[in-house]
């Protein structure tokens, strides 16, 4: 017997709706600033100020290299974010945010977050669990987050 709360096509329906929808609502407010969705994936993966390798950064903003290319070329026009050789793996490139896109990140994630406050409810910190420990039963390789207790 499944944990699934119905048939998988629902499931896949309702998170494919509901990110959908987000995306809309965020990418409304990102609007303001010219930015994407993807690229404020970018910023908010960058945001931990560890830097990080850009096969990730693909990953996390769901782009194929090429797209990705020239989405952190804008951001780094944009003094937003800087690349520089990984020390420890010469043949890799790390990203980073600049001053500048760690004040900008700082800046659009208080006015998303006031943007979706209206929508919070008692239930979202089990949402977001339940969520996570998806993403890990169906990604069992993927790196930890904050999350993953």
């Amino acid at each position: 017997m499944s944990d699934l709360p119905g048939p998988p096509a629902d499931l896949l329906r309702l998170l494919t709706r509901a990110e959908r929808l987000l995306s809309r609502r965020v990418g409304a407010v990102l609007a303001t600033e010219s930015l994407s969705i993807e690229a404020w994936r970018v910023l908010c993966l960058l945001s931990d100020g560890l830097g990080h390798p850009m096969s990730e950064v693909a990953a996390e903003a769901s782009l194929p290299p090429g797209t990705l290319t020239k989405l952190m070329d804008q951001l780094v026009d944009r003094s937003l974010v800087f690349r520089r050789i990984d020390p420890a793996d010469r043949r890799r490139i790390r990203a980073y945010l600049t001053e500048r896109g760690r004040r900008a990140h700082a800046r659009l994630d208080a006015t998303v977050r006031t943007d979706l406050t209206g929508l919070s409810t008692s239930d979202d910190a089990e949402l977001v669990r339940q969520l996570d420990a998806l993403i890990g039963r169906l990604d069992p390789d993927r790196r930890p987050t904050a999350l993953t207790p």
